[in-house]
Formats: C-alpha cells, structure tokens, sequence
C-alpha cells in the first residue's frame, strides 16, 4: 500500500468522495466511482459450491451479478434481510459483484488528509481489502478496496457464479 491513499478523481482534487455502508453498527465506504447501483435486497439465486460468502446470482437487467454477503466475508454473524438490507453493486476493473450490506447512509466528500494508512496492528495479513480510515468528526470510515475484498482464486470463483 503507498504512503497516502490516492484520490480516485471522483470528487475535487484532494478528495475522495464515498458511498457509506452499515454492517453491524460501523461504516464502511466505498469509492463512488466503483459503485454502479444501489438496489434493494431481492431474491438471490444459489450457486452450487461457491464460497461461502457467495449468497449466489441476481439477473440485473439481464446482466448476470454475483452477490457476496460482506458479513460472511468479514466473519461476522449472519442476520435476516431487513428494509434497510441494500445490495450494492461495485465494480473493479478485474470483478463486478453485488455487496450485501446492512444498509447504506449517505455520500460523502473525504478531504484527503482526513484518510490515515491503516495500522499494522489492526490490517493484519489480510487486510488488502482496506484502502485506509477516514477520519470523520467522531466517527471512523473503514475504506474498501474492492479488489482487495477477494484473492485471485475467489475472483476466478466469483467470475465463474456469473
């Protein structure tokens, strides 16, 4: 990871401008312009043998999506759709995947300088998923990586589900 998270040109210079996700009680965001579309939680097709975090398929106006549960994914207990319980529909340039979050909150615009690197201590071995934290008044924003979320081996399965 370099020293500074780079804005993605979403927003003005200098800024980074994200899509905020609930999952149990934090924030999650995501850069918008990896974001295709926001849906509500729909019926989703089981894919046999898939990983576990892979709930299965949605049709998106005759697009083939796969849909990842990020609780499953981040190792956290399970919960029933609510409402609230939106997919979002993120694209990279290796994967485009349905996330399905708790709910999602707002856009933001983050100033550059409110983005730390995140620690070694808490990334752990894995942490490639985490592009950095935003630092928002009294609230903390995990920022995702979306092609860090799944190793080559899970895009390759999730390129597959689709």
């Amino acid at each position: 990871m370099a020293d500074e998270p780079s804005p993605s040109g979403s927003g003005q210079s200098g800024e980074l401008q994200i899509v905020v996700c609930e999952l149990a009680d934090e924030h999650y965001g995501l850069d918008i312009a990896g974001v295709f579309e926001i849906i509500r939680h729909q019926p989703i097709t089981p894919v046999p043998r898939a990983p576990s975090f892979v709930k299965g398929v949605i049709n998106l106006r005759g697009r083939i999506i796969p849909v990842v549960d990020l609780r499953a994914r981040f190792g956290m207990p399970e919960v029933e759709p609510t409402k609230e319980t939106r997919i979002v529909v993120a694209e990279s340039p290796s994967t485009r995947v349905g996330l399905i979050v708790d709910g999602v909150s707002e856009v933001l615009h983050v100033p550059a300088d409110a983005i730390e690197q995140t620690p070694a201590v808490a990334a752990g071995a894995d942490a490639e998923y985490l592009r950095g934290i935003a630092k928002l008044g009294g609230r903390l924003v995990l920022l995702l990586e979306l092609d860090g979320l799944f190793g080559a081996e899970e895009r390759t399965a999730l390129a597959g589900a689709a």
